[in-house]
């Protein structure tokens, strides 16, 4: 089929995830076609770098071939086995105990999922059963970050903070409460760390106290780098010490991993870097390497054990069909073997050429900011950088920057409020992260270019 009948196909039929649906039908989709380690191939033929890892997912790079083989393989052995009436396979239990063997400390329980918008549903439902079960159900109310995201499922989307995912969908629920982000280039206290840990917890505090105090907070939701919200990167510190004032309050806390598990951030999970053990952690993403869908809830042994011991013998109700299905666990194991054997360390050392590039382009008239950890990282884009002036709105910098790297040979994720997003596989080659980065600098050249840009910075 021609690519011209695939865009009226897509045109007519196809609704497409957090997109303008009438934007789309006159743009039309860009079909790609294949993809090979950190290149992909659009149907046109045309070659670019993947900065952003598909959708921060694809860790591993594409097209591996033992991963491949890995899901072929369990297909033609036992293509679905359910986890209902105590039945399991092989892959899903070897999967569960090697990723309660490599998380933090007592995250010895893994539930399985399709993703991370239902590993994060399924943990309000645990959590609330946690609550009950302990004899504390007025522990109800549920506290996130601003520009925070927790995936777009009717729950998550409540818990996450982006005016994008509430508009229109009658969310938040009144259960559910923010927080100001840390956000240290725009933070009103400035960017000292100690400033901006201090204002966190003290906002934490006031935020439990307004809702009831801690008798009815369940549980406190935060990713250990804000990805959706423009890759946010906390002060060193401010991690552990909000997972430390959650345990002084008894308030559950719950680390998003979605985005920066396995590798991504350089270990293979974030909470690594700061020494903390969540009581739940989510995943996705990175798990499979995007290959097939799947996602897993980590459960401390404590919050395991409640909920255990206050169901006794009645059934726990939640389960979802395709939970730890055989092939995503297959893949999963595939990928782990991965991780461990080289591609964990090629992503250290290109985490490190990928962040002294971005680093490299501070010089850039419209570059106020560089921040990141590992491979994932941004550059925050204004006309004044001592103001710290965003882009126009006018000139639209979300889809026009990603147009303008598109026809540069580059992938990247491109931000409304003009932020650039980086999350390349950890395979690349150091051709590849220079690449990136010669890519942006011409993009952002061509784009300091443009009439109203060029007048705001004038």
């Amino acid at each position: 089929m021609l690519s011209n009948s695939l865009i009226e196909l897509d045109r007519d039929h196809w609704i497409h995830p957090v997109s303008s649906y009438r934007g789309h039908e006159k743009a039309g989709v860009r079909v790609l076609r294949s993809a090979k380690g950190a290149t992909i191939t659009d149907a046109t033929g045309r070659q670019l770098i993947d900065g952003f890892a598909g959708l921060w997912c694809v860790n591993a790079g594409y097209g591996h071939d033992s991963i491949v083989e890995a899901a072929a393989r369990q297909m033609r052995k036992l293509a679905y086995a359910t986890g209902y009436f105590g039945l399991g396979s092989e892959p899903a239990i070897r999967l569960a105990a090697r990723l309660a063997e490599l998380s933090p400390g007592d995250l010895n329980r893994v539930y399985f999922t399709l993703g991370g918008s239902d590993a994060v549903d399924s943990t309000v439902r645990f959590i609330r059963y946690y609550q009950q079960a302990r004899g504390k159900p007025q522990k109800d109310q549920f506290i996130s970050i601003e520009q925070g995201y927790h995936g777009s499922s009717t729950v998550g989307a409540g818990l996450t903070a982006l005016p994008s995912f509430h508009a229109g969908f009658g969310v938040p629920y009144d259960w559910q409460h923010k927080i100001p982000s840390h956000y240290t280039y725009r933070n009103p206290v400035g960017s000292r760390p100690e400033s901006v840990i201090a204002a966190s917890l003290a906002a934490l505090r006031a935020k439990v106290e307004a809702v009831g105090g801690p008798e009815r907070v369940a549980a406190f939701y935060c990713e250990p780098i804000q990805g959706s919200g423009g890759v946010l990167v906390p002060p060193p510190g401010w991690v552990k010490a909000m997972r430390e004032l959650c345990s002084e309050l008894d308030i559950l806390f719950v680390a998003d991993e979605v985005i920066t598990g396995f590798g991504r951030t350089g270990p293979l999970f974030a909470c690594e870097e700061e020494d903390i053990v969540p009581d739940l952690m989510t995943t996705a993403k990175g798990l499979t390497s995007g290959y097939v869908p799947m996602g897993a809830v980590l459960m401390s042994q404590k919050v395991y054990d409640v909920i255990a011991d206050g169901a006794g013998a009645a059934a726990v109700g939640h389960g979802y069909t395709y939970s730890a299905h055989p092939v995503s666990a297959a893949v999963g194991l595939e990928v782990l073997h991965l991780y461990e054997n080289g591609l964990l360390d090629n992503g250290r050392k290109a985490g490190a050429r990928l962040m002294a590039g971005l680093e490299s382009l501070r010089d850039h008239p419209l570059v106020g900011e560089v921040r990141g950890r590992g491979m994932l990282a941004a550059i925050e884009l204004v006309t004044d950088k001592a103001k710290k002036t965003p882009l126009p709105a006018t000139s639209a910098p979300a889809q026009r920057i990603f147009d303008r790297a598109w026809d540069n040979g580059l992938v990247i994720r491109a931000f409304g409020n003009g932020v650039l997003g980086y999350a390349p596989p950890l395979c690349c080659t150091e051709t590849e992260i220079d690449a990136i980065i010669e890519r942006t600098r011409a993009t952002l050249d061509q784009t300091l270019a443009d009439p109203d840009v060029r007048a705001a910075v004038a």
